[in-house]
């Protein structure tokens, strides 16, 4: 029944109040909506989601079902899905991926996990296919919690402290240390500029993009090589039958 979901939609708009932007729109369902434990670079934290047929909503619950804020949206034909396996402590796990954020998340059972799984991988599909669009081709790290990492990832000697700050590389999602990440680059599935990246992902995008540069400067020579070739063999074309035209003027 469209009215119950519009007023459905209506009301999720409401929990967020002036601080969301706004949900209601043409052709929009929602689909399902509940807790699920995402993983916060502080470490897991409970967030409310909203799943539509065109996009996920999460945001911080300040009074159950009725009130969040800090919403996020994020297009579900940029979403991608990747199966987590349980270990000790986190259960009922999968990463949602995209282009410019990724992240772990957490259901308080299996079925709860498959649930959800199943209805977004659905809806992304149904939007795929009715958008005539493919999946992103590249995905944003997804980034190691801080207490996942007392030392620097990188070199392994630095220790996390009050003074010696952790920071992510963007590109592999790693916890490093300042001297170990003192590069940035440009990365262009997040949208925004020079990100800080860790030294081994700088010398390894930096070679990609010298390669790709080189690449398209060769290609670049090879079509200009070909083009002065081809007027060249024009001139000379033309001047052989201007030859030959002059030789039948002398017979």
């Amino acid at each position: 029944n469209s009215e119950v979901n519009t007023r459905r939609v209506q009301n999720v708009e409401q929990c967020f109040g002036s601080s969301g932007q706004p949900l209601v729109s043409f052709g929009r369902v929602l689909v399902g909506e509940g807790v699920l434990i995402k993983m916060c670079r502080k470490g897991p934290k409970q967030r409310q989601f909203f799943l539509f047929n065109d996009i996920l909503v999460y945001g911080n619950i300040l009074i159950a079902k009725k009130r969040y804020n800090k919403q996020h949206i994020i297009p579900l034909e940029e979403v991608c899905l990747e199966d987590l396996a349980d270990d000790t402590q986190l259960r009922n796990g999968w990463l949602i991926r995209t282009p410019s954020k990724s992240f772990a998340v957490y259901a308080a059972t299996p079925t709860e996990k498959h649930e959800w799984m199943m209805h977004m991988d659905r809806s992304v599909q149904d939007l795929l296919v009715k958008n005539k669009k493919c999946r992103p081709p590249s995905l944003a790290a997804v980034w190691v919690p801080d207490s996942e990492a007392a030392r620097c990832m990188s070199c392994g000697r630095t220790q996390f402290s009050l003074l010696q700050r952790r920071h992510h590389c963007r590109a592999c999602g790693n916890v490093v240390c300042r001297a170990c990440s003192s590069h940035s680059l440009k990365i262009s599935s997040l949208k925004k500029g020079p990100v800080r990246v860790c030294d081994q992902c700088f010398v390894k995008l930096s070679s990609v993009e010298y390669n790709e540069v080189k690449e398209s400067d060769n290609r670049l020579m090879s079509s200009q090589r070909e083009g002065r070739e081809e007027r060249d063999r024009e001139r000379s074309d033309s001047s052989a039958d201007s030859d030959e035209e002059l030789a039948n003027d002398d017979y």
